[in-house]
């Protein structure tokens, strides 16, 4: 392994705390803290041979000066991955056969990481996602009702869907952590890897690993309906034996949360009956609707002033939205219908969402228009308001500047 000490910035003065920890190691943990340090809202570091380090602030790579790292070489980045897969047999292996590893890392007194180690172009590459050390808080991320609602529900269905890094996992911890705070439950996750880290409240919680807990979400989503869990958290529905396990356990009185790489409510739905063979479908489409209680959708968006916002459409079960996903939609009676009449149970759009945006002077026109599900519709629907609009984003500070506040701090984890 490249000895990584050789670099002057690496040489930082180390907490008593941390003696006992190699110098090769403390030297590539103060990389990380130099990184962190970077800006109020760093969410990933990338490591990519011929650059510097960099960082993601407010969906911008930004590149970070340490002496002696100016443009990174690919021995560099070996060092760096193997000191994060040293005892970390799943992790090596998974990295030889496949060419990846998803694996956890973290630095005492800082904060932990979802790590990616890959290989391109014959050398290595690394994208760490920051996990904040403490579960998020509700208010903080100033989530709608109806989305920390999910906390009170017995059981049923609750699916967060959207594209990565667009706050999936944050909303699902905030969620665990209300519960946690508010009631006396046994709750089981199943991670890959492991995230926010939660103790013990009024709840229990039992937070297993894929790989070094577990092989697989399927396997670990049978055990869990023999450990008496009230809640479960699944960190992703990733194939048809998952999703017919999570259903059996929502249907039998368990409160299931998970995730899904689907852009809104009703590509989700799609997605779920989708997985299973035609001939099942009615059955699927009966099953869903009996046992979903929520279909949480968000989108990542540049705000005005810098920063992110998120966008988030809900989903919410009742009578008419069961009726949809069980018989199927139509003209008239589509999903997009029954969540724009649903206010008073908590439903709204992603384009109603951005029209209010817009309008409060959140995010730009354009910003709206380009992520909205339906552009023609949501330009139609804000066609009163003037010229007036801000149509250009600001500048943003460069990372070794301050990055001012967000209106939804830490949704890009």
């Amino acid at each position: 392994m490249h000895d990584i000490t050789s670099h002057p910035t690496m040489d930082m003065t180390v907490s008593p705390t941390v003696q006992s920890v190699p110098p090769h190691v403390q030297s590539f943990q103060n990389v990380l803290k130099h990184m962190i340090a970077a800006g109020e809202n760093v969410s990933d570091l990338i490591f990519s041979p011929g650059r510097p380090p960099q960082v993601e602030l407010s969906g911008d790579l930004e590149g970070v000066h340490i002496a002696g790292l100016e443009k990174l070489l690919p021995h560099h980045i070996r060092a760096f991955a193997d000191i994060m897969l040293a005892g970390n047999e799943q992790g090596l292996e998974a990295f030889e056969k496949k060419g990846s590893a998803d694996i956890s890392y973290g630095v005492p007194g800082l904060c932990r990481f979802r790590v990616n180690i890959f290989k391109q172009r014959g050398s290595h590459a690394i994208v760490m996602r920051v996990i904040p050390s403490s579960p998020p808080n509700w208010r903080e991320l100033d989530l709608p009702e109806a989305v920390m609602n999910s906390a009170e529900l017995k059981n049923g269905l609750v699916l967060v869907t959207g594209p990565t890094g667009s706050g999936k996992s944050t909303t699902l911890a905030a969620i665990i952590a209300l519960i946690n705070a508010t009631k006396k439950y046994h709750i089981v996750t199943i991670e890959d890897p492991i995230e926010f880290i939660h103790d013990h409240n009024l709840s229990t919680i039992h937070q297993r690993e894929l790989h070094s807990d577990t092989p697989d979400f399927a396997l670990a989503l049978r055990a869990a309906l023999r450990q008496a869990p009230k809640v479960i958290l699944v960190g992703e529905m990733r194939d048809k034996e998952t999703i017919e396990v999570a259903l059996e356990a929502a249907e039998t009185g368990h409160l299931v949360l998970s995730t899904l790489h689907t852009i809104d409510a009703a590509k989700t739905i799609d997605r779920i009956i989708g997985v299973f063979p035609k001939s099942e479908e009615a059955v699927i489409r009966t099953r869903l609707s009996q046992s979903f209680r929520r279909i949480i959708s968000q989108r990542l968006m540049p705000k005005i002033g810098g920063g992110r916002i998120a966008a988030i459409e809900i989903l919410v079960s009742n009578s008419r939205t069961r009726e949809y996903i069980e018989k199927g939609e139509k003209e008239g009676r589509s999903i997009t219908d029954a969540m724009n009449d649903g206010a008073l149970d908590g439903m709204q759009t992603f384009d109603k969402v951005l029209e209010r945006y817009i309008r409060q002077g959140l995010v730009t026109k354009e910003t709206g228009l380009a992520y909205a599900s339906n552009a023609t519709n949501l330009a139609l629907s804000i066609s009163d308001l003037d010229q007036a609009l801000p149509k250009a984003e600001p500048q943003r500070s460069p990372a070794s500047a301050s990055n001012g506040n967000v209106l939804i701090e830490g949704f890009e984890r």
